[in-house]
């Protein structure tokens, strides 16, 4: 494991792991790593640098301390401090110019992400876990999609994504009631993928990481990228992905030695190419 990228007292943490994996951290924890302005910007940094790093084959979120995140800083706003500043035309300027810019980059990220949700995630925290693939939950985690608790709307996009992840009844439920639920709850509901001991979180994610960064970088792409474009697109749309995605990686280096591996009884060495 290499040491953090960033500075020990930032407010996000980047490690890399072997087996092409990308680790980044939430780290306020003594504000149950809600958002700070520097960690928005430090968060789209860090998946613009592990995109462009071709060593990077899936990105891991986790929280420091015992949440994932909290979402909004709820001290800031009482103040209507930072970007909970201003009149209603400048605050939902702000909204655009800071948390608003996750959801656009997540979508627009190419390699898999997975939250290891390792304590409570909370309104656009819970928005963000859901902008990710995959998510390994806590036993103790909790989620909630709570803004109504507090006179607000998901304002970082979680009206679209939350129905996305769960089905429309049951993220409109969560969104008008505002109820917390537990990992159990969640991961019947199909919020979570795999639910662990609070000690396992991460190495849960990071077995899962691995497992995908061992296949064809270029193919788990693209499959990721078909599978989030179809979500918006008809049959016949999908299929004309499928088949130029298809097209493209049937050329690959990788794929002759994931055939080749196969009739050969052994491991594959895949090398992006």
């Amino acid at each position: 494991m290499s040491q953090p990228l960033t500075d020990p007292e930032a407010h996000l943490q980047v490690q890399h792991l072997d087996g092409h994996l990308c680790v980044i951290t939430l780290n306020r924890p003594d504000a149950r790593n809600a958002y700070s302005q520097q960690m928005v910007d430090l968060l789209l940094d860090s998946l613009a640098k592990a995109e462009a790093n071709d060593d990077v084959r899936c990105v891991i979120i986790t929280g420091a301390g015992r949440a994932f995140s909290a979402g909004g800083d709820l001290k800031l706003m009482q103040q209507q401090a930072g970007m909970f500043a201003g009149h209603s035309v400048a605050l939902a300027q702000n909204y655009r110019r800071t948390i608003q810019r996750i959801p656009k980059a997540l979508e627009d990220f190419g390699k898999p992400l997975i939250a290891a949700v390792n304590g409570a995630a909370i309104g656009a925290g819970l928005d963000l876990a859901c902008m990710c693939d995959i998510r390994v939950a806590s036993s103790k985690a909790r989620f909630g999609e709570t803004f109504v608790k507090v006179g607000l709307v998901p304002g970082d996009g979680g009206a679209y994504i939350l129905a996305r992840v769960v089905g429309f009844a049951h993220a409109i439920e969560l969104s008008l009631t505002g109820d917390v639920i537990n990992a159990e709850r969640a991961a019947q509901i199909g919020l979570v993928n795999h639910v662990t001991e609070p000690d396992m979180v991460l190495d849960k994610a990071i077995q899962i990481g691995r497992r995908i960064a061992a296949n064809a970088p270029l193919a788990v792409q693209l499959t990721r990228r078909a599978i989030h474009l179809a979500h918006r697109q008809t049959l016949q749309q999908a299929l004309e992905t499928a088949a130029a995605f298809q097209g493209m990686v049937q050329k690959t280096q990788d794929h002759q030695e994931g055939v080749s591996a196969i009739l050969e009884k052994r491991a594959p060495e895949f090398k992006n190419a």
